[in-house]
């Protein structure tokens, strides 16, 4: 493999690599502030959520703010280290000559 053997294909995804970018800089995101930033459809940011989710990358947090329903993310232990790996990796590759 080599060169890119830490690029993860989890992160393929330019809407997963913002949900993870954001959530790197946050300590969580609801869903409609994800969606503000990503500027991205409800279900699409849901789909991306869902295999970030599946991976154990974030976390998802579902609580009543009053009487309305707020779901939020943050980045588990395992998707920070991960992610940073992937950049890492991107940072390797376009470094190398």
């Amino acid at each position: 493999m080599g060169i890119i053997e830490n690029i993860n294909k989890v992160f393929d995804h330019r809407i997963r690599l913002g949900i993870m970018s954001i959530l790197m800089v946050n300590e969580d995101a609801d869903f409609n502030r994800l969606k503000e930033l990503l500027e991205v459809t409800d279900g699409n940011l849901a789909s991306h959520i869902k295999a970030l989710e599946k991976e154990a990358y974030i976390l998802v947090e579902k609580q009543f703010i009053g009487r309305k329903p707020n779901t939020s993310y943050s980045a588990t232990k395992l998707g920070k280290a991960e992610f940073k790996k992937h950049i890492e990796a991107l940072e390797k590759l376009i470094q190398k000559k």
